[in-house]
């Protein structure tokens, strides 16, 4: 028997089923929603369905998109030589944050996972090869996680796309700035000795 009323129950349910969301957030949602002014709720239901009916996939990197092409792809001010390719749209925000990047993305949706059934098929790896092939593509960046599944996506493209004749790269990943070295586990410390560059003096 559910403890609560259909509608309310229906509604922890489904709020249950969002990543990273635990019964006891799911209960508290709820009940701040059940509180809250029906305009407040009906402008978030109206947000939710306003994006699953006008967000779609842009056709050349698969970042989300109002219309066919995603605002990265319209941008003529972007280098279209250079393409970064990252597992999910929100990782492009990162990498945004930077300033560092005036290229074009690849968003692949997703990392290679054997244990989750998740292989290349899965991804938009066919689209990211067709995409170098046909446009003027001369550097790859694999931005992909630093974790067990990013790094090998990261090594199944690279060898997918360096006997195309592109220079292939890979995030350097390493120890925060304010970081101690005593704390550092000894993948992130190796990873930033392998990624050491030339001090100028």
């Amino acid at each position: 028997m559910a403890v609560y009323e259909g509608p309310v129950q229906a509604l922890i349910d489904e709020l249950g089923r969002l990543p990273g969301i635990g019964p006891k957030s799911a209960q508290r949602i709820a009940y701040y929603l059940l509180k809250a002014a029906p305009e407040d709720a009906n402008r978030l239901a109206h947000a939710i369905t306003e994006a699953k009916a006008r967000v779609r996939w842009c056709t050349r990197c698969f970042n989300v998109a109002e219309g066919e092409l995603c605002a990265f792809c319209r941008d003529d001010r972007r280098d279209p030589t250079l393409v970064c390719v990252v597992e999910e749209p929100r990782d492009i925000v990162a990498v945004e944050r930077t300033h560092e990047f005036h290229g074009r993305y690849h968003v692949l949706q997703g990392a290679i996972s054997p244990i989750e059934g998740i292989g290349p098929e899965q991804l938009r790896v066919k689209e990211l090869v067709r995409r170098v092939g046909e446009e003027d593509v001369t550097e790859v960046i694999l931005a992909t996680n630093p974790n067990i599944e990013g790094e090998a996506t990261a090594m199944y493209l690279a060898k997918l796309l360096k006997p195309l004749g592109l220079r292939v790269t890979r995030i350097a990943s390493g120890l925060p700035v304010g970081g101690d070295l005593e704390y550092a586990d000894e993948v992130t410390l190796g990873r930033a000795l392998e990624g050491r560059r030339e001090v100028d003096a």
